[in-house]
């Protein structure tokens, strides 16, 4: 009879606890309303690996980890004293050069001068080559009339001849000097491209020693140092690591009917456990198309309820902005999804909301 009466106590119990559990969570403490979708999950940001482009030896590191840094603000500095050798270098050889366009471009002066010497030899030549051979003409006719001797025919032959030869000549010099000025334009051609190598050099020393400054490509928090003063990196070696400021979301999961309903830009709420009465605004901005935790076979309606999805609510970056000395990852918390927009949200969703 103890024993029955036993049994029978302990079964009240038991029922009052479920029902109390139940009712429990029909009033809030854990249940969900219609129309919303909760998940936990923790604040993630963007990481952004923050790597030198070239190799070489850190000289110092500006930024401390936990340090807010702004878009173009200067992290650490790379040993630059061999580009600025190699720039040095550089610039020699564009002064070299520059004094190679100064003289190929007086060479092309002296050239055209020697040009209008021989063209004006070659008139002259001319000239005298025409007088030449009118004389012989003259000479000629008046032998045939045996006015002239022979003696004086055969000199003015020959004057002609000489004539003929000294323009030649005259025309020989003209057409080196022309090839003379060919030369020296190309010569000009030549220093210049010299020119143009040397500055390009000293343009790509200026980007590399720009690039030996590594920036902060965005707005961030440094979270960690990879890299000291001091050590020798290769090109890609990691130095900063840091975390993108304007792109900050809380990951969870959600169970597959949820997640079916939750689409990118649905409102969203998030509550961290280091603050309760806080509510962040956030939307969705990502619903992964792979299911977790999935059973080897889905066959039955019961496993496929046990298939969550990954979510992603991102917080409005102009928000952020606000806050930006209070954002820290990895903080627990909350996320609350308004599957309908028509629907007040909840209680255990409301709070002081950030603006």
């Amino acid at each position: 009879m103890k024993n029955t009466r036993y049994l029978l106590f302990t079964a009240i119990v038991v029922a009052a606890a479920v029902l109390g559990f139940l009712v429990w969570q029909d009033n809030g403490n854990g249940a969900v309303p219609e129309g919303f979708a909760r998940g936990n999950g923790r604040v993630e940001a963007v990481e952004i690996d923050v790597a030198s482009k070239l190799p070489g030896r850190i000289e110092t590191i500006l930024v401390r980890e936990g340090e807010l840094v702004k878009a173009g603000q200067p992290l650490a500095a790379l040993d630059t004293r061999q580009l600025k050798a190699n720039r040095h270098q550089a610039e020699a050889e564009l002064r070299r050069a520059e004094i190679a366009v100064e003289n190929a471009g007086l060479m092309i002066q002296q050239r055209k001068a020697e040009v209008r010497a021989a063209e004006a030899v070659l008139a002259q030549q001319k000239s005298a080559l025409d007088a030449a051979q009118r004389q012989f003409a003259r000479s000629k006719a008046l032998a045939g009339n045996s006015i002239a001797s022979e003696r004086q025919l055969d000199i003015d032959r020959s004057n002609a001849l000489g004539a003929e030869a000294a323009v030649a000549s005259a025309e020989a010099r003209l057409a080196a000097a022309r090839i003379g000025v060919s030369a020296a334009e190309a010569a000009v051609v030549g220093a210049e491209a010299a020119v143009a190598a040397a500055t390009a050099a000293i343009e790509a020393i200026d980007v590399e020693i720009e690039d030996s400054t590594l920036k902060a490509p965005r707005p961030g928090r440094v979270q960690y140092i990879v890299a000291r003063a001091g050590e020798v990196i290769g090109a890609g070696g990691r130095v900063i690591n840091l975390i993108d400021l304007n792109d900050v979301y809380m990951t969870f999961f959600l169970q597959t009917a949820a997640a079916g309903r939750a689409g990118l830009g649905t409102e969203a709420r998030l509550i961290l456990d280091a603050a309760p009465d806080i509510v962040i605004p956030a939307e969705v901005s990502f619903v992964s198309d792979v299911a977790q935790f999935t059973p080897k076979t889905v066959e039955t309606e019961v496993e496929r309820e046990k298939l969550m999805f990954r979510v992603r609510a991102r917080i409005a970056p102009e928000l952020l902005e606000k806050y930006l000395d209070y954002i820290k990852t990895g903080l627990p918390g909350v996320a609350w999804v308004r599957l309908d927009p028509a629907l007040p949200w909840p209680e255990a969703a409301e709070g002081r909301v950030l603006e």
